[in-house]
């Protein structure tokens, strides 16, 4: 009998491989687009970046460490240079195509991060094996640049699974709309009229502002901005501004707002401040043909009537006053039941026995 070389019992000692076959193989050597294997082959294996991730240009050295084992598909046994060519992202594919089949089945709620951004869509990768996410299931709301969702991670469930078409869909919106139906449920269950309650701008327009109260949307109609006059709400509030508001009216689903709290109102103290006889300051807010209306001070406006400007005949408030002017009168007329305070230039031009007669 003869005896065996080295060289042959080494190779004896070595098992044997074949195409297609899953083995396991310990990290010798990481470079940053392929990895080398020891698998108890006589050859090294190779995993190409392609082979080991989904990722376009990742860099292998800083996934893998030496030392790291794996399971892998030898995809040929000779690569023509000696080496095993080896798969890391098939076999993870095969087991990922099973849980997301099974996550299908459960509606189970994924996470993974966004590894493109498309021009229709997200893609995503779970256990190796891709997702596509379409723009139109990316959000509850209208969303221009997906760009900013590019490395984030984000939750969806599997709404179609169909390996054999390579088409996996998730569904991000579901969540969110479930999410909020939630919040809301939440929220009108909490919040009564009167109360105060804390919320975001979410939206500014030319009516008012809508109000994020963490549930459900609120109107601050311009109206209710403030007791004084707000022209332009834009000028008033930008998105994002926090604001302690009070709830006037909850009709169904539809909240409105309001930032009069009544410790506020000005007529609460006006009698006082604005008695007949008062001598006041003023700024012109605007005017009508019969008069000018002028603001004492925000949410208190009163009326100084053409014919109370000046001793002098006036044909009209504009011809002898302009908006934005300061001007001091008199009280002449007050009456907090219907808010109205009638004011006289006038008054104080004359002598006291004209007043007398007037």
């Amino acid at each position: 009998m003869s005896e065996l070389s080295f060289e042959q019992m080494l190779e004896d000692s070595l098992k044997t491989i074949r195409t297609g076959e899953v083995v396991e193989g310990t990290v010798i050597d990481v470079k940053e687009d392929e990895l080398i294997l020891n698998i108890g082959y006589k050859s090294d294996g190779i995993v190409s970046r392609n082979e080991y991730t989904n990722v376009p240009n990742a860099d292998l050295t800083t996934m893998v460490s030496v030392g790291d084992t794996m399971e892998v598909k030898v995809l040929k046994v000779n690569d023509g240079e000696g080496q095993v060519q080896l798969s890391y992202r098939r076999v993870a594919a095969e087991r990922g195509s099973k849980r997301l089949e099974e996550a299908f089945e459960n509606k189970e709620v994924l996470t993974a991060k966004v590894t493109q951004v498309l021009e229709g869509g997200l893609s995503v990768v779970v256990d190796e094996t891709r997702i596509f996410i379409p723009a139109s299931l990316v959000s509850d709301t209208y969303e221009k640049n997906l760009g900013k969702y590019a490395d984030q991670e984000i939750e969806f469930v599997i709404t179609e699974f169909n390996p054999k078409r390579r088409r996996i869909i998730g569904d991000r919106k579901q969540l969110l709309v479930a999410k909020k139906a939630e919040l809301q449920r939440a929220l009108f269950e909490r919040i009564h009229v009167g109360d105060v309650v804390e919320g975001v701008v979410k939206n500014v327009t030319a009516f008012g502002a809508f109000v994020d109260l963490g549930g459900a949307d609120g109107l601050l109609h311009i109206s209710e901005m403030s007791w004084g006059r707000v022209d332009d709400p834009k000028k008033k509030f930008k998105v994002g501004d926090k604001l302690t508001v009070l709830i006037k009216e909850i009709k169904e689903t539809k909240i409105a707002l309001s930032l009069k709290f009544e410790d506020a109102n000005p007529w609460l103290t006006a009698d006082e401040k604005y008695a007949v006889g008062n001598i006041v300051d003023g700024v012109v807010a605007r005017m009508t043909d019969f008069g000018a209306f002028v603001e004492l001070e925000p949410g208190v406006d009163a009326l100084l009537h053409v014919s109370q400007i000046s001793r002098e005949h006036v044909e009209k408030p504009s011809d002898v006053l302009r908006a934005g002017q300061e001007i001091t009168a008199k009280v002449v007329d007050f009456n907090g039941e219907d808010k109205k305070i009638s004011l006289s230039m006038k008054a104080l031009e004359s002598p006291a026995e004209d007043m007398a007669e007037e």
